[in-house]
């Protein structure tokens, strides 16, 4: 069977057409307006080359809300739920679900199955999973998620069970974030309710002390503000005062104080979250870096590495990620 992958971000489409576990051709496309546009350039370039049609399609969808995690093939029920959890991710769903009605369009007649980057997390046991609030609203679904979920599911069948036991793993990219492993499975990450939360990352503050954003909307700051910073002007953007991308920082860092502390806040943050999930695991035997920074700049590597000498005998690793070909492992399951 022919399974198409797409992987909607927030600055392009990804795309890749297996046949089973084959690649038969992947791509990307910028998003010069919206997801939807994009997918119109994706379906003439695969039309136009003579691929074969997909028997399935499936869809990265970034958040499920408390109820869907699980992959699952699109029915009117589903897509009314992830409507209902907009809410939960404003910044994501509405474009991921205009990709997916598109996506309904262009291939009518086949399924269609959603891949959520929360599913990983399943597995995270309470106290990992709470946050210090009132049951009610644990309940109401104000809890921790996780996200990055395809990408870390990928790195765990990618790798021998035998460093999979006591394992950190680090998806390092514009968007940013960590996952204690322990024997295949999640039991702790720096995400929380939203993919804003954990380290500092290329645009997004990261954790932030709940009385900061008191403080700002104290001083005058609407929740669109609030938002706008916390998603869009923090990070390394916000550090450096000029740009979120990793590898001009570290060529700017010798001459640019502020560059060089964005750099080292990054670092710093991702080895601390390191040391910490050492401690949820009762020790640490593998170190796997992935994503954009993880993958490619070994400065950064090195730098959060360093001092974490305490854990070894510590195996590193560096291992490229496919989210697509996880979305298209699910989506073939589903469809047979």
């Amino acid at each position: 069977m022919i399974a198409l992958a797409l992987n909607g971000g927030s600055s392009s489409l990804k795309y890749a057409l297996f046949d089973g576990e084959d690649v038969i051709v992947r791509g990307a496309r910028e998003r010069t307006t919206d997801l939807a546009a994009a997918l119109g350039e994706v379906v003439t370039q695969l039309d136009g080359g003579g691929h074969a049609r997909p028997d399935v399609i499936g869809h990265r969808i970034v958040h499920g809300g408390p109820e869907h995690q699980d992959p699952a093939v699109v029915d009117s029920a589903l897509v009314a739920a992830l409507e209902a959890a907009i809410p939960f991710a404003p910044l994501h769903l509405p474009s991921e679900l205009a990709l997916l009605h598109a996506s309904q369009v262009s291939y009518a007649g086949i399924p269609h199955v959603t891949c959520f980057d929360t599913g990983f997390h399943r597995t995270l046991p309470p106290v990992a999973r709470h946050f210090a609030l009132p049951a009610r609203l644990h309940d109401a679904g104000v809890r921790r998620y996780g996200f990055h979920g395809l990408s870390y599911e990928y790195i765990v069948s990618a790798l021998d069970p035998a460093h999979t036991r006591r394992a950190v793993i680090a998806h390092l990219g514009s968007g940013a974030s960590l996952a204690a492993i322990r024997n295949g499975e999640s039991i702790d990450t720096t995400m929380g309710l939203t993919p804003t939360g954990g380290i500092a990352m290329g645009t997004r503050t990261g954790d932030l002390d709940p009385g900061v954003i008191l403080h700002l909307l104290d001083s005058g700051y609407d929740a669109a503000a609030v938002r706008q910073l916390v998603d869009h002007d923090g990070g390394l953007k916000g550090l450096s005062g000029t740009t979120s991308d990793m590898q001009a920082l570290l060529a700017a860092r010798a001459t640019d104080p502020r560059a060089a502390l964005a750099i080292d806040v990054f670092c710093y943050q991702a080895r601390k979250a390191i040391g910490a999930f050492a401690a949820a695991l009762g020790g640490l035997e593998d170190l796997v870096f992935t994503g954009g920074i993880g993958e490619h700049a070994e400065t950064v590597r090195a730098q959060i590495c360093d001092g974490l000498g305490y854990l070894e005998p510590l195996r590193i690793h560096v291992v490229a990620t496919d989210e697509e070909r996880m979305i298209a492992r699910h989506a073939l399951r589903l469809a047979t």
